[in-house]
């Protein structure tokens, strides 16, 4: 275990570094002059020659007088040491325009996830038991009406409904601006506001995990080792939780700690629509903005969250099936 989980270690470092030449490499030929946006408020400022040189000031600042495969090493000896340098709209450190955006996007996802989980597991495990039953064919057909329609349908039909039609939630940002309250007042305004945004969420994500929790338990409760737990007279709980529902957990365990790992994701279309002022909003601002700084140190945190879910879903194939040994 220990010797596979090196090579996968040194994999990962391989392709971090893959990622990150390919990332600067496409940033780099993005036409735009960063220099010239950050001096341009100047222009009315300052003198022709003025303005000139604070030009050349900021392209030296920048590093953007360098050939491309030095300005790759200078940003990646920053990078390594937890530079990620400074953004170019918000002039502060790059870790300080997404510390808080990152915080949010935990905090919505985690109460996403945790919901979607609690509703789909015994969802599909149930329909996969009662399975071809009355109840079985209606969860089919909704699963399959919201797994085909994007969130933001989802979104907009919500908002729509309850705050247009019946008025019961906000519809942007994550607190009324200057409230101010008892605690209790406070977390009821939060609750109130992030409401929409959380169930379009949960509700976007359980068509497909359903649909997948339910196959696999049916698959699961077709074997033979299932038929020889009931011949030996254990209770049905048992047979399918204990036998069946563990079974069934490998062929799902990757989406499992995808699903998990995407509480850091952040979800940028709902998060644009609302206005919460989350990890994929701040993704889309800074694009938006030309601040490639920010985008570059977002999108190599995607993936190193990626590659961490990969290592660890392969990881856990060992703990959910004993039979699989992942130390070669």
């Amino acid at each position: 275990m220990l010797k596979y989980t090196l090579k996968r270690f040194l994999y990962m470092i391989f392709v971090f570094a893959i990622m990150s030449v390919i990332l600067f490499a496409l940033y780099s030929m993005i036409p735009g002059d960063p220099a010239r946006a950050e001096v341009e408020a100047l222009k009315e400022q300052l003198k022709p020659d003025e303005y000139q040189r604070a030009y050349e000031m900021a392209r030296e600042r920048l590093g953007l007088n360098d050939p491309t495969h030095i300005r790759y090493i200078k940003w990646a000896k920053s990078f390594l040491k937890g530079d990620f340098g400074t953004s170019v709209i918000h002039k502060i450190p790059v870790e300080d325009v997404i510390k808080t955006p990152l915080k949010v996007t935990i905090f919505i996802n985690i109460f996403s996830v945790i919901a979607g989980l609690a509703i789909t597991i015994p969802l599909g495990v149930y329909c996969a038991v009662k399975k071809n039953s009355r109840f079985d064919k209606v969860v089919q057909v909704l699963t399959i009406v919201g797994y085909s329609i994007p969130s933001f349908i989802f979104a907009l039909l919500f908002i729509y409904a309850f705050a247009v039609k019946l008025g019961w939630f906000p519809v942007s940002g994550m607190k009324t601006p200057n409230f101010v309250g008892t605690t209790w007042e406070v977390v009821k305004d939060y609750a109130k506001h992030l409401a929409l945004p959380l169930m379009v969420m949960t509700i976007g994500s359980l068509g497909g995990m359903t649909r997948y929790v339910r196959a696999a338990m049916i698959d699961a409760l077709s074997m033979d080792y299932i038929r020889t737990a009931r011949a030996k007279g254990l209770k049905e709980r048992v047979v399918i939780l204990s036998h069946a529902w563990r079974n069934a957990l490998l062929p799902i365990v990757t989406l499992l700690i995808n699903w998990f790992m995407s509480i850091f994701y952040g979800s940028l279309i709902i998060e644009r629509m609302f206005n919460i002022p989350g990890l994929g909003k701040t993704l889309i601002d800074s694009l938006f903005n030309q601040d490639y700084t920010v985008v570059m140190a977002i999108q190599l945190f995607y993936i190193v969250i990626a590659l961490s879910g990969n290592l660890l879903a392969d990881l856990s194939y060992g703990i959910v099936d004993p039979r699989v040994r992942v130390n070669k």
